[in-house]
């Protein structure tokens, strides 16, 4: 990891989901992979991390004692003490409290199992991250081998944020470990679980160093917009100063007109029809033709009506007509 400092909070409303476990397990691997020093802060009211690290030999990744309404003061002095990963576990619930360590975290780590309860316990969770615009992973925690449930829980956490390419398979070591205090890596460093681990903090190890050196990009940009904005005297160089006194301006009233660039005058517009010429008859505007006298062999009429006479085809052609329907002869 960089010099800066990394906030990880690992919260889920659902209980029993892994939250103290793996806060642990991320600490102590941080610390043998020399990313440390780490500092533990437990926001539990049942103090399960504070009394696994009680049971603990070693005194290595540290805890510190922060209360709840102390969270920013505390995690600024830690800041400032030097440590490099800062982990956070959360209770078992969505509260105020909840929302504010999520405010002060760079990323927040869901342990989900594999079931269906777990899964739908993830949803207020991931809507109090989304509102503060923080990086989410899922961690599929106590996971059964080869079980067709793993994957399915996987795919589904996918259509809601990061899936973390390990999953924590349910062993008998994790439990083991928490019970004096120790990690599966320390008690067996050699075991699937303990791979596990390690990749974990691998995959996780990334994602804070990449968030923290952009927000750190983030907060350099802004402290220089707000400082050119509070001094503008500084935006401007003092040869440019120099640049702006040695331009002339000539005297706007001396300045000779170009005649391209008179205004031209517009063409006076022809005068509109007055109401009489507007409102003229139409025999005046367009006059109309006598009708022609209708002396043609068209307009004379012998009195016969001859729309029912059938004269037959004319003379000389051949009988084409076709009898009416139902009325063919037979051949």
């Amino acid at each position: 990891m960089s010099n800066q400092t990394g906030v990880i909070v690992f919260a889920s409303q659902k209980g029993g989901s892994g939250k103290t476990t793996l806060s642990g397990h991320v600490a102590v691997e941080a610390e043998r992979a020399g990313d440390g020093p780490v500092a533990l802060i437990d926001t539990d009211p049942q103090g399960s991390l504070a009394k696994w690290w009680n049971a603990r030999e070693s005194k290595a990744p540290a805890f510190a004692q922060v209360p709840i309404q102390d969270l920013e003061e505390g995690i600024a002095h830690l800041k400032r003490n030097g440590f490099r990963l800062i982990v956070i576990d959360t209770p078992p619930a969505v509260t105020e409290s909840i929302s504010y360590v999520v405010a002060h975290s760079d990323l927040v780590v869901v342990p989900t199992r594999p079931s269906p309860h777990d899964l739908r316990a993830v949803g207020p969770t991931v809507d109090i991250v989304e509102s503060f615009g923080k990086a989410l992973v899922f961690v599929v925690n106590s996971a059964t081998a080869r079980a067709r449930i793993t994957g399915e829980t996987a795919v589904a956490l996918s259509q809601h944020g990061v899936v973390a390419p390990v999953t924590l398979h349910n062993r008998v070591e994790f439990a083991a470990s928490m019970i004096d205090g120790r990690t599966v890596s320390e008690i067996r460093s050699d075991s699937k679980s303990a791979q596990e681990v390690s990749t974990l903090w691998s995959y996780l190890r990334e994602r804070v160093a990449r968030i923290v050196a952009a927000g750190a990009v983030a907060e350099a940009d802004r402290a220089d917009f707000t400082a050119s904005v509070l001094s503008p005297a500084r935006a401007s160089d003092a040869s440019d100063e120099d640049d702006f006194d040695e331009i002339e301006f000539p005297d706007e009233l001396g300045l000779p007109i170009n005649p391209a660039m008179t205004p031209r005058q517009a063409p006076t517009p022809a005068p509109l029809p007055s109401a009489a010429q507007t409102h003229s008859p139409a025999q005046a505007v367009a006059p109309q033709a006598p009708a022609a006298p209708r002396n043609g062999h068209a307009s004379r009429w012998d009195g016969v009506d001859r729309r029912k006479i059938d004269r037959g085809p004319p003379r000389g052609a051949p009988e084409r007509r076709r009898a009416g329907f139902g009325r063919r002869g037979l051949n």
